[in-house]
């Protein structure tokens, strides 16, 4: 699959399920789509280039995600909205310095862990990592 970078591309969890306020009976469980972006993504490589943007890696991290807002009181799990985005998995023989190379498809846990999606766009359309 192609290789993530912070050109572009998207990472979403179909289900974050959050406590959302319905007074006056109080907080009640919604799953919300939790979209990610890659190009926020930390730390990005730094000497790997991908179309002359820097890679991420299975040690990155997308500081913030969205669509879970009206869910203001919290995910039933990370008790937070707008949470972090981690990668779960990398590719297992392909390493950008030092650590798991991310391609799309690739698992993630969004939003502090409260959902789980995958990278569903790609960043670029050039470079596969096929293993």
């Amino acid at each position: 699959m192609f290789a993530v970078t912070k050109q572009n591309g998207q990472c979403m969890a179909p289900a974050d399920v959050c406590k959302t306020p319905a007074p006056p009976a109080g907080p009640i469980p919604v799953p919300y789509p939790n979209i990610a972006m890659p190009m926020m993504g930390n730390p990005a490589t730094l000497k790997v280039m991908v179309t002359g943007m820097p890679a991420l890696n299975k040690g990155s991290k997308i500081p913030t995600s969205n669509g879970n807002q009206p869910g203001a009181a919290g995910g039933v799990v990370s008790g937070k909205i707008m949470g972090a985005t981690e990668f779960i998995q990398g590719s297992t023989k392909v390493k950008f310095e030092g650590s798991p190379a991310v391609r799309l498809g690739d698992p993630t846990k969004q939003n502090d862990g409260n959902g789980v999606g995958n990278v569903l766009a790609p960043s670029q359309a050039k470079v596969m990592i096929m293993s």
